[in-house]
This record gives structure tokens, sequence and C-alpha cells, in this order.
């Protein structure tokens, strides 16, 4: 009887070997090698599986163990050539390899892997089994990039993509990226920052469709008010693609009365948040007689638009457990417990603190209840449903921070900055393509696969490939990919 069997050698590493057993005794062993880590390990019993099968006497006649010749084995190298085969296919399949340019789709697939500086993008394709980008090429890649506009191109391929699925909503939204430097600049400068952070930083906003994939980019100075933002950037998309008619869906911090008068003159369709200053006439008054039920609208009809106010109960917990916090952090100050000096409720006269009552009946008031404004006419429910679409731009922001590292930014001049920003956007659009197919978030989706490595190894010095041998799980995943 022949097994396989792994064991701890005194180094720590792990030795695979095929065992010979009869009659309860191992009578001979071929040691396959040692593996010093997870990928190694794999690489050495799939050979040992294919040496019990029988298939290495025809292939490597030298090893027939009815000579005394010594077994050796080593790994030479080993890559994650499935994981980058994949990607490259979604980068082409997008239409971006019509930028022809080899560079630019290997840094993409480098930031969806592993997203890193640019220089240690190098160290990452290696582990990928592209080894003939070097430091040079890297930089003349950006420069081309800048160059040669990539990000008009990557967005026209973005927009023929989600045409095909058909695009009934643009979603938009801003955040901000930061610098790593202390010194302003006409480009960076300090503002109002998403993450609380004092560092000079850029705005940038993003258009997506109803499913979350990228339509296009911009950037602006870091000091650019969010709303003075959205109407470049939708007369931007709307002239380049000819489009005629336009539904535009952002939060309550893009629009500004002006916008929505700008907007509605433009032709343009529109959905927005409602900043809740007051409570609502028509909601007020309902308040008076009755208590709303969950889902429940209140609608109010403006001249050109009409607000749709919805309470929720669900909501509604959740900002009465936030008011409750709140008034209990007040009352701590106004009894002398806590040193705070200014908190939500809170009214100071002189040295005299108390509650301000007024302010909190407001807002349990309001609470459970958000409103929405728009000039389509659509049902309220159709209307709110279209709004909530917004999750989509926001979990794209999402991936582009956390799985892609947009932020921070270590470059140096704006050139640099928006070959970076092309190089997210397109890392993004695929990343969010393979989200949409293969049922699983793209971190999970490189954490399955990067570990299934193909590679060389090298038996009594010659060399020979090793396939990748990949399980049935992931079989199905590139099934749906490709599908």
């Amino acid at each position: 009887m022949a097994f396989i069997r792994k064991v701890k050698t005194a180094s720590g590493a792990t030795a695979v070997q095929i065992a010979f057993k009869i009659h309860g005794k191992i009578t001979r062993l071929i040691h396959m090698g040692s593996a010093h880590n997870e990928n190694e390990l794999q690489m050495l019993l799939g050979l040992a599986k294919q040496k019990l099968i029988g298939s290495q006497r025809s292939l490597f006649p030298e090893l027939d163990s009815s000579t005394n010749k010594t077994f050796k084995i080593g790994l030479k190298q080993s890559f994650s050539e499935l994981l980058f085969k994949v990607l490259i296919e979604q980068y082409n399949a997008l239409g971006f390899n019509n930028l022809a340019d080899e560079d630019f789709a290997n840094l993409c697939v480098a930031r969806i892997v592993e997203p890193t500086s640019k220089l240690d993008s190098l160290r990452v394709l290696a582990d990928l089994g592209v080894d003939k980008l070097n430091k040079d090429r890297l930089y003349r890649c950006l420069v081309r990039s800048v160059e040669h506009n990539y990000r008009s191109k990557v967005e026209e391929a973005c927009f023929k993509h989600a045409s095909t699925q058909g695009i009934s909503l643009i979603l938009y939204d801003v955040t901000t990226l930061y610098f790593e430097i202390q010194k302003e600049d006409e480009y960076r400068k300090p503002g109002m920052s998403k993450e609380r952070r004092l560092e000079p930083q850029i705005i940038i906003g993003l258009l997506v469709d109803q499913q979350g994939f990228p339509l296009g980019l911009h950037s602006f100075e870091g000091n650019t008010a969010e709303t003075n933002t959205i109407l470049p950037v939708i007369e931007q998309f709307k002239a380049r693609h000819g489009l005629t008619e336009i539904t535009v869906v952002a939060d309550a911090g893009m629009m500004s009365a002006k916008n929505l008068e700008a907007l509605t003159l433009a032709g343009y369709h529109y959905i927005v948040g409602s900043r809740l200053h007051k409570i609502p006439y028509g909601v007020a008054e309902y308040q008076k007689t009755g208590k709303l039920s969950d889902t429940q609208t209140i609608t109010v009809e403006l001249k050109d638009s009409r607000i749709i106010y919805q309470y929720k109960e669900k909501r509604a917990a959740l900002d009465i457990r936030n008011i409750q916090k709140q008034v209990a952090k007040a009352e701590k100050v106004v009894s002398g417990q806590s040193p705070v000096k200014r908190a939500k409720f809170l009214t100071a006269q002189t040295k005299d603190k108390k509650l301000n009552q007024t302010l909190i009946d407001k807002a349990y008031a309001l609470a459970g209840i958000k409103g929405y404004v728009t000039n389509l006419d659509l049902p309220d429910k159709q209307i709110i449903a279209y709004y909530h679409q917004l999750f989509a731009v926001e979990a794209s922001f999402r991936m582009a921070k956390s799985d892609l590292r947009a932020r921070p930014i270590f470059h140096h001049n704006r050139d640099s900055i928006e070959a970076h920003l092309t190089i997210v956007l397109a890392a993004l659009s695929i990343a969010r393509t393979v989200e949409s197919r293969a049922g699983i978030s793209i971190k999970q989706f490189v954490k399955t696969l990067r570990p299934i490595r193909s590679g060389t190894v090298t038996i009594n010095g010659h060399e020979y490939v090793a396939e990748a041998e990949i399980p049935p799980a992931v079989i199905e995943i590139l099934k749906n990919i490709k599908s």
C-alpha cells in the first residue's frame, strides 16, 4: 500500500513523502521535497499525487525506483497565473484592451489583487507571473495615460458596457482623498473632509449606473463645495454621449435650490434627498390627528416638483435611540457629571446650562421621516426605491477606498494623480464586473484564486511546468464569470 504523508522537519518546514507500507511496516519512502509555505506545500502534494497514480514513470523515466538515483525535487518559481488570466480576460471584455497598453493593464490588475504603491506593484505582478515590467516602464505608462487621455477612453468603454444592460438612472456622489503632505498647492487643498482629516485633499466625483458600475470619475480642488461639482460633471457626461434625457439621483448634500433650478431648466429629471430643517407642514398637520404608519408617505406639491416624506418604523427606532443618547449626554453636562461644554439639545446661557426641550421635541417629531425631492411623474414608492439605489455608488466608493486603496495618494503632481485615478477607475470597473458575475466580493474572489499556483519545478536537474489544480468550487466560480 502506498500513501502520501506530511512530516514536520526540524527546521519547521513540511516534508512531503510517498510511503510504501507492507504488513503495517513502512518499507520505502520517496521524499518529494520540503515546503516552507502553503503554496509550496500544495505544489508538492500535487506532484506526489501524480507520482502515486503512476504517471511519473512515463514522464520521468530517470526516476525509476529500480535505479539507485536520488529523487531531488525543487520549486523554481510559482505564481498565481489563473488569477491574472481571469482578471485580464475581464479587462479585455470591457474593451480596455483597445488602449493597446499592456503595462496599463498590468497595473490595473495589480491594483485589484494587492493595492499598494506603484513601485511595489512590481512585486505583486511578479507574484502573478509578470516580471517584464520595470520602474522606467511603469512611470512611462503613467505619462502615456495622461498624454493619450486614457480616462476618456476608459469612460467610453464603461458607458458602452453599461448601455448593453440598459442605463435607467445616473447616480452621483462625491468623496475626498487626502495626501500625506503638510503644504497645500493649487490642487491639493484643505476642505470639508469625509474622513475628518486636516491634510490637503482633493474632491472626487463618481458617476455610476443603477448597478453601481462606474461611468465617469472627476477630480476637483480640495476646497470645492460639493454642490458645485454635480452640474459640470452631468453636463459633460450628457454632451459626450449625446444623451437627451437623464435622470440624476443624488444625496441631499449634492443639491442646493440653485442646482435644482439649473437641472430643471436644462431638462433633467432628478431625485434627491431633502434636508429636514423643520417639521414639514403636511407631516405636522397629520401628527395632530393621527400616528404615522410604517412606510406611509405624505406628498407636498411644489411649482415644478414635489417632496415625498416617508415614515419607516425601523428608521424611527434608530433615530429615537440616537436622540436618547444625545439627551443623556446633554443631561450629564447639565448635572455637572460631564466636563463637556457643548452637546446637542443643550442651551448654554452664561454659566447656566439647560436642555433645549423645543429642539428635543422637534427631533422626536422627525424620527423615522425622510424626504425626497423629484420632478419625475412616477409613483411615490418607485421614486423612493430609485433613491435608495444610491447605495450602489456608496458601495463603489467603499470598494475604491478599501479594496483598491485609492487613498492616501503619494503622487506629487496633478498628472500623476490623474493617472492614478484612471487606474483606480479601470480597476473598479473590473472589480464590479467580477462581483456581479461571481456572486462574491472582489476581496473574497482574490483570496480564493490567489493560492491556486502554477509554476516551474526541477526534478533531478530537469525543469517541468506544473499546471494549477483547480478545485471544483473555483471551477464553478469561473463558469459564472464567463457566462
